[in-house]
């Protein structure tokens, strides 16, 4: 395996959370796939309704460096802030 593999969940406590995610993923999913470096990416729900799951790629620590600092600044990353991670990361 090459490159920088994400994997996890997305882990919302309610409803609303679910709202914000359905909300802003489109773009979020867009710019990401725009990003130099990035090989792949999706995010899906899962069987339960406040889980989805995260799979990302990326070529190289420094094209996953500036995703993370690209959602950072984005309305995804302001918008889910609160919203729980569950990753793990292989590559770095």
């Amino acid at each position: 395996m090459t490159g920088i593999h994400l994997n996890g969940h997305l882990v919302c406590r309610d409803t609303n959370d679910v709202s914000i995610v359905f909300q802003h993923l489109g773009r979020h999913t867009e710019l990401t796939r725009a990003e130099p470096g990035c090989v792949s990416f999706q995010v899906t729900p899962t069987d339960d309704p406040l889980v989805w799951q995260v799979q990302e790629q990326f070529c190289d620590a420094a094209a996953f460096k500036a995703h993370q600092e690209r959602v950072a600044a984005s309305d995804w990353g302001h918008a889910t802030a609160g919203i729980e991670r569950r990753y793990t990361i292989e590559g770095l």
